[in-house]
């Protein structure tokens, strides 16, 4: 594991915590430690590298070769520079550890290659993004995905009901309610997924590398993610990811 000195106003108890933390969650066989280091490292509503020890331990245990704890690593990993990014006094924490990030990255897109459960691959597409930093809302994005749906605001300024937009097992559309909590026959409008050859951006990104890494079914509910939606209040169409983005 690697070591470090101590970060200012971090403790010899707190650090023999979060030491104790990280060699737990390395062994693979804690699951339990996972959770005790989120916990560890969230403070004041968002998460916080609290020392210097934890993105150079989490590169280390990337690239290891026990997917089990390379995992988790990169998606804790991705979620503290992205709230690193939003917050103005530790902007600057990607280019104090670039070389850490650019291990990370490598390994998430190494793994990303390498995974074929559907969930494992989306958790890894998101910590790809979140590492990159070029969006604050791939866990939004991805959240989406692996749930089948998506709750969202129509982007009418006179504002309507909350949207809900399906895709996955239950079909692809759009309506007003909840239809998992609804006992009753509800409206729907069909979704209008992207053509892949008119994609763009991130959306065609996306949906070649889902296709490239054999995972068909994630590359086809891409489309929909960057396709349209209707309100079923007003009936304007939106963009999906727009107002993914807008609410994440």
């Amino acid at each position: 594991m690697t070591t470090t000195s101590h970060a200012p106003g971090t403790g010899d108890a707190d650090l023999d915590r979060l030491t104790a933390l990280l060699e737990r969650a390395a062994t693979g066989r804690d699951g339990q430690a996972w959770s005790d280091l989120w916990t560890e490292l969230y403070h004041n509503g968002s998460l916080d590298v609290a020392h210097p020890l934890v993105l150079p331990t989490l590169a280390d245990m990337a690239d290891a070769g026990d997917a089990d704890v390379a995992a988790p690593a990169l998606h804790l990993a991705g979620a503290l520079l992205v709230q690193a990014d939003q917050r103005h006094e530790e902007q600057n924490l990607r280019r104090e550890y670039a070389p850490d990030v650019a291990r990370l990255l490598g390994a998430a897109n190494r793994w990303r290659q390498l995974s074929t459960a559907r969930n494992d691959y989306c958790h890894l597409v998101e910590a790809v993004l979140n590492l990159e930093g070029d969006i604050t809302w791939a866990e939004s994005l991805v959240r989406g995905i692996l749930g089948e749906e998506y709750e969202l605001e129509c982007p009418d300024p006179d504002g309507c009901a909350p949207v809900w937009v399906v895709l996955g097992e239950r079909g692809f559309f759009s309506t007003a309610e909840d239809c998992a909590l609804s006992d009753d026959e509800i409206e729907t409008f069909p979704l209008h997924p992207a053509d892949p050859r008119a994609l763009g951006g991130l959306g065609r990104r996306l949906h070649d590398l889902a296709l490239g890494d054999g995972h068909e079914d994630v590359a086809r509910l891409f489309t929909y993610a960057f396709g349209e939606a209707t309100c079923p209040v007003c009936g304007q169409r939106f963009s999906v990811a727009g107002q993914v983005a807008a609410v994440g």
